[in-house]
């Protein structure tokens, strides 16, 4: 086991939390993991992020905040609910930015779902008979096709629910893992409760809802 020390700088640690917006603490035990490397040490405080969410996952989330979201020149609205568990978070400036964040995200990714458990049946078989018919049009044979609707598929969740998307501003982070952040640096458990969305000219509107506490049937 190597006894290398590295020593971390206050630039370093100053450049991941600017990067991160984690706590000063954490950034350097992070660098030092890393053994300075900055993008291990952005990985290692991600993980981190995921391990205290997964923790506090069950905890009651009944305080937050409702955002609005208006879009291309008034063409797309949304109308986001994320909670958290005190007033206190709900106040501070970084649950504001991430729920301008996502309600942001919402508005350009268009997502139909919250999470995938909320994904109905209907909704899931609705979309692979699409792929289905889309693949047999090709011509291929039936075990060919099967195998195309099984790739899109796996894809499926990650096109249609918030939480599993790649982040617009950054696709190297799903919105669970961009929350999953902010759960570590804030302290709390932090939930998606609902939203709308809304564009002219559109015959319908987006609304998922989901609870904290509840799976999908």
């Amino acid at each position: 086991m190597s006894t290398t020390t590295v020593n971390i700088s206050a630039n370093q640690v100053k450049e991941l939390r600017e990067k991160t917006g984690a706590p000063m603490m954490d950034c350097k035990q992070a660098l030092t993991e890393a053994k300075g490397d900055m993008e291990q040490a952005v990985v290692v405080l991600r993980k981190r992020g995921v391990s205290v969410a997964a923790k506090k996952a069950t905890r009651v989330t009944s305080e937050g905040a409702v955002t609005s979201y208006i879009h291309a020149g008034g063409k797309i609205g949304v109308l986001l609910e994320v909670n958290c568990e005190s007033d206190f978070v709900a106040r501070t400036d970084d649950f504001k930015e991430l729920v301008h964040d996502i309600a942001m995200h919402i508005a350009a990714s268009d997502p139909k779902f919250v999470r995938k458990e909320d994904v109905t049946p209907e909704a899931y078989e609705h979309e692979k008979d699409i792929y289905r018919a889309q693949a047999a049009a090709t011509g291929k044979p039936p075990q060919v096709v099967e195998k195309i609707v099984e790739g899109k598929m796996s894809k499926f969740y990650e096109e249609v629910c918030l939480l599993e998307q790649p982040f617009i501003k950054d696709q190297t982070v799903s919105i669970s893992q961009l929350i999953a952040t902010k759960i570590g640096k804030l302290g709390e458990n932090i939930a998606v409760r609902r939203f709308a969305r809304f564009k002219v000219g559109d015959a319908g509107e987006t609304i998922a809802i989901t609870k904290p506490d509840q799976k999908a049937e």
